[in-house]
């Protein structure tokens, strides 16, 4: 953790929702004037796209079928933890992009599924901003989290993660539901090691639950709406946060336990808004008051 060069990590499984808080922490960047180096949790895989499927072949072929992104023999724990560490102490640190598909992949004249080269981070931000899948992993002695100053966990409940993630493979890649359902039992067991334990580390978390019936979400139809959900958001340390106000803010919220704050879904980005912008606003304090 640094008072002079902050750290926000948001860490989640694919498909989990992070990508709604990043854009809600965009939108408190660019209101409070905040120059955030932002970091894509994918730029830190071990292997391309090709690479990968090479890789994940000759696991195969040996008779082991559990090497994932989840997990650590296809990620560079180490150098994420060496980017956090250096962003610490100096500000400073080297990124690249994973470009995902070949809308992204035009500018730079690549492959999809290929990385950029890592270039500097620019010169003068205020705060590193992590979005991806490991901002609170632990591998032996890799400690991510330990320096991260605000660490935000966004999950669903499992059954609702499995129906995002069939939906979306089957719809935008065409697989079928035994492609989809494999890929989920081959990444079972890093899910239960790596992701699962980062939101035992985490400050806040958020957790969409569905109002619907999704005890089958391999013959689920539709993915549950905004609408058709509450988010859980739970404080490691409830300490310094306004509940009357967030009661008060946040129509049909209310408290399950003393530490949680229950949200309709259509109303997550508000709570996130309202609960996040104090924290920016305490981390830029302490930065000001240090420059």
């Amino acid at each position: 953790m640094s008072d002079r060069h902050p750290i926000i990590a948001i860490t989640g499984s694919s498909g989990a929702g992070t990508s709604t808080v990043q854009r809600t922490f965009e939108e408190i960047f660019r209101r409070e004037g905040v120059t955030a180096a932002t970091i894509e949790g994918d730029s830190f895989h071990a292997f391309d796209r090709l690479q990968m499927r090479e890789k994940m072949a000759e696991h195969e072929a040996g008779g082991e079928n559990r090497l994932s992104h989840f997990g650590p023999e296809a990620n560079l724990f180490g150098e994420l933890e060496n980017l956090f560490r250096h962003y610490s102490e100096c500000g400073r640190g080297q990124r690249r992009k994973y470009l995902h598909n070949a809308e992204e992949a035009a500018p730079y004249k690549q492959e999809p599924g290929s990385f950029t080269p890592w270039e500097d981070l620019p010169t003068g931000t205020d705060l590193l901003f992590y979005e991806g899948l490991h901002g609170a992993v632990a591998d032996g002695e890799i400690d991510v989290a330990r320096f991260v100053d605000l660490l935000i966990g966004v999950v669903p409940v499992v059954n609702l993660e499995w129906i995002q993630k069939l939906h979306r493979d089957k719809s935008m890649r065409g697989y079928s539901t035994e492609a989809v359902t494999d890929t989920i039992l081959r990444r079972m067991h890093d899910y239960v090691h790596y992701i699962v334990p980062q939101f035992a580390r985490t400050h806040v978390n958020f957790q969409r639950v569905p109002m619907v019936d999704t005890s089958n979400p391999f013959i689920a139809r539709a993915i549950p709406t905004a609408d058709e959900s509450m988010v859980v958001i739970r404080f490691a340390n409830p300490k310094g946060i306004d509940f009357p106000y967030l009661l008060n803010m946040v129509h049909d919220s209310f408290m399950s336990r003393a530490n949680t704050i229950v949200v309709p879904g259509g109303k997550m980005e508000l709570a996130m808004q309202l609960i996040f912008t104090p924290f920016v606003w305490r981390l830029m304090e302490r930065r000001r008051q240090l420059l």
